[in-house]
């Protein structure tokens, strides 16, 4: 036997390039249960190959017939699933001192993903005290023996690899239900190997530039992986495009640190932005909804010498004055021009980097996107490759998405949402893009969607409403997923969705500084009114708030948290050991998050901490209006008091008043002042321009209005 063991380890070992590490975590001296991912009909064959001799595999009666001699191999016990005498088997056997080899899934997975824990297995710890080592396996879905083969490339060796991590165990809890604790145990044991799949699958020293070609060569070549509305790019386009456009680039680009782009999503703004993580060179990804200031000081708060875009685009989206101005402090450089540029050497060139394999070179792996939040100056938010990639693998361990997949991504890359989530998430994991130029095409894009058979949709409360009232309900047949973040859902679009296309918005919450997701609800772990639970990953930590009785300031660290930030005059100040979100949260006792409010956006009034947010909200209910929006200005008397922005002119205080009153809210919420505007002014992301509300507010108060 142990010869045969043998032989499967050097079989594994070339045909797999097989690797396992934390074999010497394992402690059997107490009751133990090891519980692993399951991904293929590999896994067995592979856990039994290396893991101790002790170790003994729970096999499902119907399979053991099938495997016969082969279970022989290794100690194994029989259990009948169907069977509620199989559990009581296998907790005796723990507290036997036998440790038991379980897979909590209770099956291989057929999406690609972690599915649903079976509550037994918490069951099995909870009687036996046993502690748990988690072990996740990555490599071997990608196998012929996987479940998967129809929604992913497969080939019969890949690269496979195994990690064990540390044990943790699960007590029982008195005065708990055990159908309770059994659901709670089963929870525990997801978030544990959630947790581990992601520190399997952490990297340092990553360049995006590696990862896409890495992608390229396991799903293929020849797959089109990014269309925008004029052309398709095959992995094998998308890498050549990069290698030429670097080549171009290099010598325009010589000493320079970052480099600008101002562009809309395209074919075009990909290739650019890979040509500059080939390079070494760090994209500044410029705001072009922003204005000509704010673009003037972010190129000043970057120290951008050099700025990429197109001139259809300028033309198009009519920046021809603030180009104009940019051209003042900085090199413009087209990309038609470049392309006009082109020789057969340059051909040539890249056809031998390609052939070559040719990696990026070493340099500043960072991205530079910009706050849109209140400050006079926009604040540069520097994030590495391995941040942008963590939060990447952050997202993969709580969603299915396979290749089979095909995102629709309308939100602009200067937003960080739109960059990671939308752009680079698809590309470096085999899952096509399509990128649409605007998010405020609300007729076209139900359209492209429904053409292109999208299956995952991303876009905020805002873009999702008018999608939703513009939309045929057949349109949105295709899509899986439908992913919403940069602001809170509103309840009459979730509602919206629901009823007219059957789909459950997932809603999320990020922050530039995290790459961005911090958490997001998921099919696995799903809470209406909250934006989920955080990422695997990520500690947290509420501290309270002087004046805010329920929740706290939200901070937190992760792998996916900043870098630092570029200040405007002052340059790089490093990022500190917890990241404050400035959102003020509630956490409940299962984990998910409730965004309350900004801390920005709240008023202090009399005293007392007023949020501007929950003021919009009552508005809203009360005039059956979401186009609303709260600010606060200085007050002499009472330190601050609330202007409330809407956009029709009948709604009167009083009915706001009684409605507030009506709900068991104080009075100071009731706005001191109602101001009619035709539309709200909206950021690129679609939040509401909270800065320009404030502005128009400021600028009334000084001429005394």
């Amino acid at each position: 036997m142990s010869v045969l063991i043998a032989f499967l380890k050097l079989v594994f070992r070339i045909f797999f390039k097989f690797r396992i590490a934390g074999l010497e975590k394992l402690d059997f001296s107490q009751p133990a249960i090891l519980i692993s991912n399951h991904v293929s009909l590999l896994d067995a064959a592979l856990l039994a190959a290396y893991l101790p001799e002790e170790a003994t595999f729970v096999v499902n009666t119907t399979i053991a017939k099938r495997l016969g001699p082969l279970l022989k191999l290794r100690k194994h016990i029989t259990v009948d699933p169907l069977n509620p005498y199989s559990v009581r088997t296998m907790v005796k056997t723990v507290q036997s001192g036998v440790p038991l080899v379980l897979f909590p899934e209770g099956r291989i997975t057929v999406t690609g993903g972690l599915m649903k824990i079976y509550s037994g297995i918490g069951y099995i710890a909870m009687k036996t005290n046993a502690r748990i080592f988690p072990i996740a396996i990555n490599g071997a879905e990608r196998s012929k023996l996987s479940y998967i083969g129809h929604k992913i490339r497969t080939v019969w060796f890949p690269a496979i690899d195994i990690q064990i991590g540390e044990a943790f165990s699960i007590a029982q809890q008195p005065n708990v239900s055990m159908k309770l604790q059994k659901e709670l145990a089963a929870d525990k044991i997801l978030i544990v190997l959630q947790e581990e799949l992601l520190q399997s699958r952490l990297k340092r020293d990553v360049n995006l530039f590696n990862e896409l070609l890495l992608q390229a060569s396991r799903n293929g070549w020849q797959r089109v992986i990014c269309e925008d509305m004029s052309q398709k790019l095959t992995y094998r386009k998308l890498v050549l495009a990069s290698y030429v456009f670097g080549r171009k680039l290099r010598p325009l680009l010589r000493g320079e640190a970052a480099a600008g782009l101002l562009l809309p999503n395209s074919n075009g703004h990909a290739i650019a932005l890979f040509a500059l993580f080939r390079l070494g060179v760090t994209p500044a990804m410029l705001n072009f909804s922003a204005g000509a200031q704010s673009l003037q000081d972010a190129c000043e708060t970057a120290v951008l010498r050099t700025i990429l875009t197109s001139r259809q685009f300028v033309a198009k989206a009519k920046l021809e004055e603030t180009v104009a101005l940019l051209a003042k402090q900085c090199s413009i450089i087209y990309l038609e021009d470049v392309k006009a540029d082109v020789r057969l050497s340059d051909k040539w060139g890249g056809l031998t980097d390609l052939m070559l394999r040719k990696k990026a070179n070493h340099g500043f792996n960072d991205v530079i996107l910009f706050t849109s939040g209140s400050e006079s100056k926009p604040k540069g938010v520097v994030l590495g490759h391995e941040q942008l990639y963590a939060n990447i693998q952050q997202a993969r361990t709580v969603f299915d998405f396979t290749s089979a997949d095909k995102l629709f991504n309308a939100l602009p890359m200067f937003h960080s949402f739109g960059l990671t989530a939308g752009t680079l998430l698809p590309i470096l994991t085999g899952m096509p893009v399509i990128l649409y130029p605007s998010p405020l095409h609300y007729r076209v894009i139900p359209e492209v969607v429904y053409d292109r058979n999208a299956t995952i949709l991303f876009g905020t409360s805002t873009f999702l409403a008018g999608y939703g009232r513009a939309a045929h309900p057949y349109d949105f047949h295709s899509l899986r997923y439908v992913v919403t973040g940069a602001e809170k859902l509103k309840k009459e679009v979730s509602e919206l969705w629901s009823q007219k296309f059957g789909l459950r918005i997932m809603e999320g919450y990020g922050t530039t500084e995290a790459s961005p997701i911090v958490s997001i609800n998921s099919p696995l772990a799903y809470k209406k009114g909250t934006v989920g639970r955080p990422l695997p990953g990520i500690r947290f930590k509420l501290d309270s708030i002087q004046g805010i009785e329920s929740g706290g300031s939200l901070l937190i660290q992760g792998p996916n948290v900043m870098k630092g930030y570029l200040i405007h005059g002052k340059g790089f100040v490093p990022s500190q050991e917890w990241y404050d979100c400035g959102d003020v949260v509630e956490l409940d006792e299962q984990g998910f998050l409730a965004i309350k409010s900004r801390l920005k956006r709240f008023a202090k009034i009399g005293g007392e901490m007023i949020s501007l947010q929950l003021v919009e909200e009552m508005a809203a209910a009360c005039y059956g209006d979401s186009a609303i929006g709260a600010i606060s200005v200085p007050d002499g008397r009472k330190g601050e008091r609330i202007v409330l922005y809407v956009t029709k002119p009948d709604y009167s205080q009083q009915e706001l008043k009684a409605h507030i009153l009506d709900a068991g809210f104080p009075p100071l919420l009731l706005p001191s002042k109602l101001e009619v505007i035709d539309k709200l002014p909206l950021l690129g992301s679609g939040k509401t321009d909270y800065l320009s509300l404030k502005k128009l507010a400021e600028s009334s108060l000084d001429k005394g209005a």
